[in-house]
């Protein structure tokens, strides 16, 4: 079986042309959604900015459009397995964007430790074989940063119906996503659960209503998170060494 073959059919027409035609309200979101990746990458990595980056599963480029415009690092490099991702991507003409590539899903065209960090933000809960993707992260990088949604809640079948559309097919919590790490040779060095951004919310549900599901999640957050993580979703991120 090819790298290729490894992505179901399905998921290969799926993501073909995910970013073809997306509503101005759409690209908001990611807009916004990647803001706040990008704040939590930069709270994580507190042992200085790295020299490069390889964002892996880069969508259209909405967390290396953040990136750029806060010049944190000198030199960025994205990998996509959507064409009309990476289309997307090339149209931003990114200033400290070095190359941007299409690849299988699995295989990455890079030799080893090539990047200082590898980054891949809201993917996981796409890949069809995690373990394979994430130790191609580590075998391209000395440090990672994996970011997902927390979708593993006590409502998981509504999670899973609501997930289909989008290609989501792994659920996690935060425990399962850093054994899933640690059982790929990643050392998780720290992770956290992360609540949606205000403007997130208001985003989805406007000014008012969007306050009042910031302040529930947040409140919750803080008073029971074990409890809250299981209630609503969230979203976690892991900072790791790859060596």
């Amino acid at each position: 079986m090819s790298d290729r073959e490894m992505l179901g059919r399905h998921y290969q027409d799926l993501y073909a042309g995910y970013y073809s035609g997306e509503s101005s309200a759409t690209r908001r979101k990611r807009g916004i959604s990647a803001a706040l990746s990008v704040d939590c990458m930069m709270d994580a990595i507190r042992d200085g900015a790295p020299a490069d980056l390889l964002d892996v599963g880069a969508g259209d480029g909405n967390v290396l459009a953040e990136l750029d415009a806060r010049k944190w690092v000198a030199s960025l490099y994205a990998v996509e397995i959507s064409p009309s991702g990476v289309e997307a991507i090339r149209k931003r003409s990114l200033a400290s964007l070095c190359e941007v590539q299409l690849f299988d899903g699995y295989k990455i065209p890079y030799p080893d430790k090539r990047f200082e960090l590898a980054v891949a933000v809201h993917v996981l809960e796409h890949v069809e074989h995690e373990r394979l993707f994430l130790r191609e992260i580590r075998r391209v990088a000395r440090r990672a940063y994996i970011e997902v949604p927390l979708e593993h809640v006590f409502r998981i079948q509504r999670s899973i119906d609501n997930g289909k559309k989008f290609g989501h097919i792994n659920f996690y919590t935060r425990e399962t996503l850093v054994g899933l790490l640690g059982s790929c040779g990643l050392e998780v060095t720290s992770s956290r659960i992360v609540p949606s951004s205000l403007s997130y919310e208001q985003h989805l549900s406007g000014r008012v209503g969007g306050l009042v599901k910031s302040l529930i999640r947040r409140s919750a957050l803080a008073a029971a998170p074990a409890i809250a993580s299981r209630l609503m979703v969230y979203n976690a991120y892991a900072y790791c060494n790859c060596d």
